[in-house]
């Protein structure tokens, strides 16, 4: 199988780069064009666009509709201090949806990339 890839709709692409790289540890793999970018963290390839960029993805589709960011489909970062990550995030402006929940699997929380996409970062339970 070939690498897997996540597509985020973004309002503005170099923000979002900047979001990226700079609070939660991604680097630009390529950056063609002001509406397309694709980042990287570890495994995981992060595909930022444009609505209405010149490529396909964020395209209006037949019916009119037009792709847009936010929602609850989720990237999900495994870190291993959730509580020392939050505060760092906070201190920087990073807008989260909720307070840090603990469950069976460990604890999580959601924040939210600049054009609302949402994000979960996760600390695995210690066994």
């Amino acid at each position: 199988m070939g690498s897997v890839s996540v597509r985020y709709i973004v309002d503005d692409v170099d923000t979002a780069i900047r979001f990226y790289t700079e609070r939660l540890g991604f680097a630009v793999t390529m950056h063609p064009g002001p509406g397309f970018a694709l980042v990287s963290r570890g495994d995981l390839r992060l595909l930022l666009s444009a609505p209405g960029g010149g490529g396909g993805a964020g395209r209006d589709m037949p019916d009119g509709r037009r792709p847009e960011p936010g929602g609850w489909n989720r990237i999900q970062i495994e870190v291993d201090d959730l509580a020392r990550m939050v505060a760092t995030l906070k201190q920087a402006g990073t807008r989260f949806r909720n307070d840090i929940v603990t469950g069976n699997g460990g604890k999580q929380i959601l924040l939210e990339d600049p054009a609302g996409n949402p994000i979960e970062l996760f600390e695995p339970a210690r066994r």
